[in-house]
């Protein structure tokens, strides 16, 4: 009160005013990150970067408002790595928006944690924020990750939000050659995973800027001299990279479409013996232009392999009612994507061998 007393209308108009402007900063940010992404210049800094101090420091974003709904948050780290390489500011804003989003869905008296598991076979941590709020219908789960988008019109004038948190979530998660999960059910809480490749060593990375592989200690192979040819339709170009170098190690012939358009166009074109169709792409996505590339005669049994970093429920059925024969979600191990990849085609020239 440097400039004096102030009355109780006085304050709540302040307050209000703060409120707003924080809102609207938070928007800015929001709105400045997603576009950073998208024109591909946001770049990720690495480091090892410990697990226990990078959640509790999460947590502590969101203790007080927690605090005020009289809701209990617990933390847990079970096999997990004491540090992984990550972006650490990153990760941090991915954990916080989904605390937010945890704490404010949630009514007072509930519970939030954060659960953080290792799994050393497939090479990738998860972090999972629980909450016992009111859940999410699997309609509204189609929505989820989309900017600006809130799942319920009610919802949004209730709880306030800018409709940008998950969508962030998803986009760093992909930065991060991750993938995304939710588990919900309307009035039984939410819990959504984000799995990131489990790299300890102190070793130069570069981010893609979108979902990618997960580089394991390399393998000398023999290549493969059957010259398939395999068709990417792929945006990114990092991603290009990454699996165009392995693919011709192999041996594969690899040609590229760069959206959903080129890839049916292209499809059409060269007759691939193979395809691998990203889900979300510019022009047109992967699930409609699998569509269409089925509606081509030559093209009705040509392996289409789906590939998405939001593992979602209900996301392989979609990819395989649209006419894909199979389905990934990232991080993919390259061994696993050779298999899958060699699998499909053995399957092509032995029609009666099952695959899925």
């Amino acid at each position: 009160d440097v400039y004096g007393s102030l009355t109780d209308r006085q304050r709540k108009s302040l307050k209000t005013i703060e409120e707003s402007g924080r809102h609207l900063l938070d928007l800015i940010n929001d709105i400045l990150d997603l576009s950073k992404i998208e024109a591909q210049q946001m770049d990720l800094n690495f480091s090892s970067v410990d697990m226990e101090r990078v959640s509790q420091a999460s947590l502590r974003m969101v203790r007080e408002m927690a605090k005020r709904k009289n809701i209990k948050i617990s933390n847990t780290i079970d096999e997990a790595p004491a540090t992984i390489r990550v972006d650490e500011r990153r990760l941090k804003q991915i954990l916080v928006n989904l605390l937010n989003n945890a704490v404010k869905f949630t009514p007072e008296g509930g519970r939030v944690g954060v659960e953080i598991t290792g799994d050393k076979d497939q090479k990738v941590v998860h972090f999972t924020v629980w909450d016992t709020g009111i859940g999410i219908s699997p309609e509204d789960q189609k929505r989820l990750f989309r900017p600006f988008v809130q799942i319920d019109s009610r919802l949004s004038r209730k709880y306030s939000g800018t409709g940008l948190g998950l969508s962030l979530v998803a986009r760093l998660t992909e930065l991060h050659q991750g993938s995304v999960s939710l588990t919900s059910e309307a009035g039984q809480g939410s819990r959504f995973t984000v799995t990131l490749p489990w790299q300890e060593q102190d070793v130069p990375a570069v981010a893609p800027e979108r979902e990618t592989l997960i580089l394991e200690t390399p393998v000398i192979a023999p290549p493969v001299t059957n010259q398939h040819v395999i068709l990417m339709a792929e945006d990114n170009e990092a991603n290009i990279s990454s699996y165009g170098d392995y693919l011709r190690l192999r041996g594969y012939q690899l040609v590229v479409a760069r959206n959903g358009l080129e890839a049916v166009d292209m499809a059409r074109t060269i007759n691939p013996d193979l395809i691998l169709m990203d889900i979300q792409m510019p022009e047109m996505d992967g699930l409609e232009a699998t569509q269409q590339i089925r509606n081509e005669p030559n093209l009705a049994n040509t392996p289409i392999i789906a590939l998405t970093a939001l593992a979602m429920a209900g996301d392989k059925e979609r990819c395989l009612a649209a006419g894909a024969n199979a389905y990934l979600s990232k991080p993919i191990a390259l061994k696993r994507l050779i298999n899958e990849i060699e699998g499909q085609l053995d399957a092509r020239l032995k029609p009666n061998a099952d695959v899925s």
